[in-house]
């Protein structure tokens, strides 16, 4: 007879029920015990070799809102196609989406997996869809419908063209696929011989209680003893977002060597956003493409500037007393007062310029979101932080910035080296662009740099050079974290948020 534990001897039972090997997840099943209670139990057992434990890693696979909704109602191309049928094969394109009842975003994508499908064709001059003859079930409407009524499938378990078809359905953000380690238990030879010996229960007291010393009965009570080296649950404890702790650290850094920090609000005008950083009120990054404008109010005060309002608009105009030619067209005061998201934080290195408070010699630096209508991508997000800095003295050369920069890329990012590349600003000259690179990383760029213009820093009443630079702090943590896709900064994985260390 061999002597187990409750929790071991059904575990056993149950292994031996399930032909000597099965999942965590039937183990549980057969046996009624919870997770930790088989895993445990498991552990105890493996160590007297029993029974072994083998970890799998298997990638589940699961649909997105939009997946489930295309499960029960159909991919767009299929309802598009069935309408077609309905209309006998052959109908402008305009009556079928009509017809159908697509979303208008949903039309292109279904039109051009029909194409891709083959399952019509569209005469482009005078839009109309005809059918083809052949037209069935594709593999990805079959791993819908599995997942539709299944809730979840292990990839391995599926066949190579669905397996295929998981990454299809992936790139089209119809399904997620996460890692999960699959822990499969199996009996041993000794554990089949210990079966067929019998057991039985061990009288093990885990606990003293008081009936057990008030009766004396713990002299003889057997105690169960603690296996230190068993395997303990996790605990999550509480910490602050990486990104949030990195920011903090970046801060830090730039304030220990000697930066005093810059703020402002998130609604600036276009004075302070474009004007006084030499941008013409015609340029580009001022369309609505470009920036985003505030509905309401339209326009805040730049009463309080009226001396340097009329040095920036001299100076638009024709240069003022820069030694430049201006921008050569009719300065608007109103668009001055244009309320905008700010698109950048160099508008605060504009005001601190401006201030009464500003040291020559000075170094200040600020953290902060920006926003820009940029289409969301790996690299891009509307709304975004920068990391901003200026160096206010004489003497300073474009050196001095390289050499900023460079500490930037290597001591905060953890790049393993740092280039230069020349780039263009209205607002500085000469100006750089910095890129970093790190190993099994790449390249990548983090923003631009260079020295103010006169027909910045004059206007505002700066005779003396100023270093001005503007990364994105975003890209910086994806170096130094190894993520290749700006959207996993602001995600809800709370696999990776547990597991990201604490520096």
């Amino acid at each position: 007879m061999v002597d187990l534990r409750e929790h071991e001897r059904k575990t056993l039972s149950a292994l031996k029920k399930l032909s000597g090997k099965a999942s965590l997840e039937q183990i549980m099943n057969e046996s009624g015990l919870s997770d930790s209670a088989v895993m445990r139990a498991a552990i105890t057992l493996h160590e007297r070799k029993l029974l072994k434990i083998i970890e799998e890693k298997q990638a589940l696979a699961t649909l997105s809102e939009e997946g489930k909704s295309y499960a029960r109602k159909g991919l767009p191309e299929r309802r598009m196609i069935d309408t077609l049928k309905k209309l006998s094969g052959e109908a402008p394109l305009e009556t079928v989406v009509e017809k159908a009842g697509l979303e208008d975003q949903f039309v292109p994508i279904a039109l051009g997996w029909i194409q891709r499908k083959k399952w019509a064709a569209l005469d482009s001059k005078t839009k109309t869809l005809r059918i083809s003859e052949k037209i069935g079930e594709g593999s990805d409407e079959r791993l819908l419908k599995i997942l539709g009524e299944k809730g979840q499938a292990v990839v391995e378990d599926l066949g190579s063209e669905l397996q295929e078809t998981v990454q299809i359905l992936k790139g089209r953000k119809l399904l997620d696929v996460e890692q999960k380690t699959r822990r499969i238990i199996e009996i041993t030879d000794a554990g089949l011989a210990a079966t067929k010996k019998g057991t039985r229960v061990a009288a093990e007291v885990t606990q003293l209680t008081p009936e057990l010393i008030i009766s004396g009965k713990w002299r003889k009570a057997k105690l169960q003893k603690y296996n230190i080296a068993a395997q303990g649950g996790n605990t999550w404890l509480g910490k602050k977002h990486p990104y949030l702790q990195f920011l903090d650290e970046v801060r830090e850094k730039l304030v220990a060597l000697g930066f005093k920090e810059m703020t402002g609000t998130a609604v600036e005008t276009a004075f302070f956003n474009f004007d006084a950083l030499y941008t013409p009120q015609g340029h580009p990054a001022r369309e609505p493409s470009g920036c985003y404008y505030v509905k309401s109010p339209k326009h805040g005060s730049v009463n309080a500037y009226k001396q340097v309002l009329a040095n920036v608009k001299a100076t638009h105009e024709s240069g003022w007393k820069t030694g430049s030619s201006g921008w050569r067209y009719k300065y608007s005061t109103k668009e001055a007062g244009r309320l905008v998201l700010r698109s950048h934080t160099t508008c605060l290195s504009a005001r601190t310029l401006l201030g009464r408070d500003l040291e020559i010699p000075g170094m200040y630096f600020s953290i902060g979101p920006c926003y820009r209508p940029e289409v969301l991508d790996k690299t891009h997000l509307t709304e975004f932080n920068q990391v901003e800095g200026i160096v206010v003295d004489k003497d300073l050369t474009l050196r001095d910035l390289l050499g900023v920069l460079e500490k930037f890329a290597i001591d905060i990012a953890g790049a393993d080296k740092a280039k230069f590349v020349p780039d263009y600003f209205p607002f500085t000259e000469p100006s750089v662009e910095l890129r970093a690179y790190k190993k099994g990383f790449g390249w990548i760029e983090f923003g631009g740099s260079g020295i103010f213009r006169p027909e910045v820093t004059l206007p505002l009443g700066i005779d003396v050079p100023v270093l001005a630079w503007g990364l994105g702090i975003d890209r910086l943590f994806m170096l130094k974290a190894g993520i290749d896709d700006i959207r996993q900064l602001f995600t809800l994985n709370l696999d990776w948020l547990r597991r990201k260390e604490v520096t």
